[in-house]
Formats: structure tokens, sequence, C-alpha cells
């Protein structure tokens, strides 16, 4: 919640062309096989890996000749070679997590095992590849058994419905709740968490489910739906999902949440695989298409007017909008606005001070800067010409205190992106409800009877209107060279300062 002054200045403003905040990219290793057409294996992994904000690496432990047709040869090195690379890379680099895809033989298995146990990764996914999207055998039947005995030094499995059938020697699932019986218990045996997928089975739903009977999730199964994709374009799609879950789970430390982020993108990478056209066979999909999307003007801007829509209706319905406008509005109701707009703004001042020293460029330092400057003026008008007269409390109300360490906490993340979505809804619902206020008022005659007629002359306010716009566009471009990960978080921040605006306005009902 922001208030205006009487006078042509506004109290706050918001400026982001892109600057990624200071949390380090998780650092993921993938140890899998390659593929030369770029969709599936160490190929996808990376790109899979950096679409999710993480630092990928690779080891490659076999090489393929393979297109969106199918795999004509595989060569596995030496398993020496293997060691050399994950000695290299480990001797050198803090690994975060580490994904593996194909090993191709039992002597590669057991060298992956014996460096899993001398290493001791925090994150370790396992996507058990056996056999290709197109049917051709990746892993030797001989290295079956060596594979599951691989399995329990991963903390999750993500097997297809075939792998995952291989692994227990059943035949493959038929419906969704032999999948999941599979699951538990694959689950129950190697003492970790499986991801059963609904990839292979038919209908228009594409249920996931993490597995666990060992007590690891929050309950035994957890299943994340979603709709099925219809395209001809799925080659890699095991691939990237284990290497995203991998990168987001460094991050999150919690399956559910790591899934629930990473499903949407796959289902978008999906959507525009047939974008790529790539190959003439099944062709990947499209592990960068938020990038894309992203980087059309206005794309970020209708994503979080989504959000801010949401509660402007809410605002809009309030008894305290209501009164205002038509005027029956305790007076007790507005003084405590007021006295609690004062307390924020000395806040805000803060909030934007600090977007002021994080800001990338010399424009934007100065237009934070100017806005921390006028909300402390602001500050003292309310105090000067409002409150003077006026008998309310002085003390910090419950949901001003919220508010503003809601924006202080996003201030102290170090992100700017984020920060700056945390305070846009105060620019963005409060011009939409001043808009709506002044017009009605307006239109009604602008009568100078109106109890509160002087405070509604403040929302013609057209200086602030123009940097509500330019809060939006500066916004609007930080989320067009974002991470999908910084994204994410700023589309959550703000998210809950739209909440905390309606809150604000409805506290005078609740407090006064």
């Amino acid at each position: 919640m922001t208030s205006l002054s009487s006078s042509s200045a506004y109290p706050d403003s918001a400026v982001y062309p892109a600057a990624p905040g200071p949390v380090r990219p998780p650092r993921v290793l993938s140890i899998a096989g390659s593929d030369p057409s770029g969709g599936a294996g160490i190929q996808a992994d990376l790109k899979a890996i950096s679409a999710l904000g993480g630092y990928g690496m690779a080891a490659v432990t076999a090489l393929t000749a393979q297109n969106t047709l199918g795999v004509s040869s595989v060569h596995v090195p030496p398993v020496e070679f293997l060691r050399q690379q994950l000695e290299a890379v480990g001797s050198d680099i803090t690994i975060d997590a580490v994904k593996i895809g194909m090993l191709g033989d039992a002597e590669v298995i057991d060298e992956v095992r014996s460096w899993l146990g001398k290493v001791r990764p925090a994150v370790v996914v396992l996507d058990p590849v056996m056999v290709a999207t197109s049917g051709d055998r990746l892993l030797r039947e001989t290295a079956e058994e060596a594979l599951r005995h691989l399995l329990s030094l991963a903390d999750l499995v993500t097997p297809n419905l075939p792998e995952l059938a291989m692994l227990l020697g059943e035949p493959e699932a038929a419906d969704w709740a032999s999948a999941l019986d599979q699951g538990k218990r694959l689950a129950a045996a190697c003492g970790n968490t499986v991801l059963v997928k609904g990839g292979h089975l038919a209908g228009d739903d594409c249920p996931d489910a993490l597995v666990n009977t060992g007590g690891l999730l929050r309950q035994d199964i957890i299943e994340v739906g979603g709709p099925r994709v219809y395209t001809g374009n799925s080659h890699g799609t095991g691939c990237s999902l284990s290497s995203a879950l991998a990168t987001v789970q460094a991050r999150t430390g919690d399956w559910e949440a790591s899934l629930r982020e990473v499903k949407p993108w796959l289902l978008q990478a999906l959507r525009d695989a047939d974008r790529l056209e790539v190959g003439q066979g099944s062709g990947p999909i499209h592990h960068f298409h938020h990038l894309e999307a992203s980087a059309a003007p206005g794309t970020f801007a209708t994503r979080l007017w989504a959000e801010a829509s949401k509660e402007l209706g809410a605002i809009n319905a309030l008894p305290f909008i209501e009164g205002l406008e038509s005027g029956a509005l305790p007076e007790s109701w507005f003084n405590y606005y007021l006295a609690q707009d004062a307390l924020y703004l000395n806040g805000y001042s803060r909030v934007l001070a600090r977007a002021g020293a994080l800001a990338p460029s010399e424009e934007e330092q100065l237009f934070w800067a100017k806005a921390s400057q006028v909300c402390l003026e602001v500050e003292s008008e309310l105090h000067r010409n409002w409150l003077a007269t006026r008998r309310t409390s002085q003390a910090t109300g419950p949901v001003t205190k919220s508010y503003v360490d809601h924006l202080l906490a996003a201030s102290a993340s170090g992100s700017y992106g984020v920060l700056l979505a945390a305070i846009l809804p105060c620019y963005w619902l409060y011009a939409e409800v001043g808009h709506r206020l002044h017009a009605s008022y307006v239109r009604n005659g602008e009568p100078a009877s109106h109890p509160y007629a002087d405070w509604l002359r403040t929302y013609a306010d057209e200086e602030f209107a123009e940097a509500t716009r330019t809060a939006i566009r500066f916004t609007d471009l930080a989320a067009a060279s974002a991470s999908g990960q910084e994204r994410a978080a700023m589309v959550e921040a703000f998210a809950h300062s739209c909440r905390y605006e309606t809150a604000f306005f409805d506290a005078p009902r609740l407090f006064a």
C-alpha cells in the first residue's frame, strides 16, 4: 500500500533491466552418454540444467551415433577414461547434484558406483536409461543386475514404465494403479524415492508421482497431475526431466517442491517442441521456451496482471473502498488508514533505497533515489496536513508490520528482480484503485460536500501514473532476461504483495 501526496510527486518507482541475484547456481554433473543430434543424453542434460538455473558439467560414459530416427551405433570408451573424467571434475569443483543417465555396461556402472561411494554428493538422481524412445537398447542385458545394485545409491530414481518393469523383472504396467504399485515395491527395495511417470499410458491425463515407503516424504505417494501433450517430438524427455529435478532439488531440498516447479516447465517444453523443426523422426523438446516467450515486451507484465486483477476485484469490493467512494466511510477507519500509511511509508523508503543500491545502471539508481526521497516527503506531509488534527493511534498495526517485513525480506534477498516484483503492486493496484475512485468523484460532479473530497483529488496525480507505467515496463524487461528460477520467485513475491495490498485496505475495518 502506498499513499499519494496532494502535490504532483510520486512515492515510489521501479526499474529493472535484468540483474541476476547473487544466489549461486547449483553445480550439477551429468554422468551419461552423448547424443550428437542434441536431443537426449548429456546434450539434453546440459540444456535442462541451464534452463532451470544451474551450472552444468558432464562426464561422458558412452558415445552414440544417433539422430531423431534412432540409434545406429554405441561406443563405450575405456572405463579408465571415465574414472579420469570424474576425478578431474571432483578434485576441482564442488558438486551440488549428480544426474546419472546412460551407463552402457556393467564395468561402467561399477566405476560410477565406486565414485559415488567416495564422493557422496548431496543429491543423486538416477535415470535408468535402458531402452531409447525409438526402441533401441542402450544398456547391455548383462548389465541389468549391476544397475539394480546401483539404485540404492540414488536419492531419486526416474524410470519410465518399461524401465520400471525391467528393473522389477515384471511385465509393463497397463494402468496407473499398477504403475504406482510397481513404484512402491521398487522404492521399498531400494530405500529411496521413485518417480513414477505416466507418459507411457493412454489417456488425456499424464500424472507423475513421487513414491517412497521409507518415510522420506511427508506421505507415501505425492501425485502431481498434468495434461498429456500430444506431440511426435519427445526425444530426450526423460533425460531432461531427471536433470531438471537434480538442479532444482539442489536449491529446494524438497522433492515435491522440485517436481511442482519442473513439471510446468517440461509441459511447455513439450508443447513448444514442434516449433523447433529438428529432424525427421521424434524431435527434441524445447528446453528454452521460457526465454523465447519472455523476450516479447509485455509478456511478463501480462502474467503479473493475472495475479493483480484477482486482488483488484477483492479490493474494490471492500467496505473501506465503497465507503471512501460514497463518503460513508467512518472517520475512525480513515484516520487509522492514514496513520498506518505514514508508518508504512517510513519502512517503504528504506526498501526503495535498497533498490537504488542494487540498481545496475545510473538511470535506475537516480530513479530509486528520487522515489525514496519523495516517499519520506509524502510521509512528512501526511503528518503535517492530515494527521496533526486527527485522533488516531501511532502504533504499527499487524498488517502494516507484516507487509513491511515482507518487503524488507525481499530487499534483503539480494535479488533486484524479486525486490521490484514485491514493490510493483504498491504502484499498480494503488494506481488502479485511485483511478476508479477519482473517476467516480468526477462523475458525481466533484461535490465539495464529500467528506473525503481533498483526499480523492490526490488520485488525479499523473506523475504517479507515469511512474506506475515505468515500474511495469522495467519489471517486464527484467523478466525477459531473468532465469526461470528468478521469474518464479518474482511472481511469488508479486502475488504476496498483492495480497498484502488487499489486507492493508481492509485493515481499518478490523483494527480501527
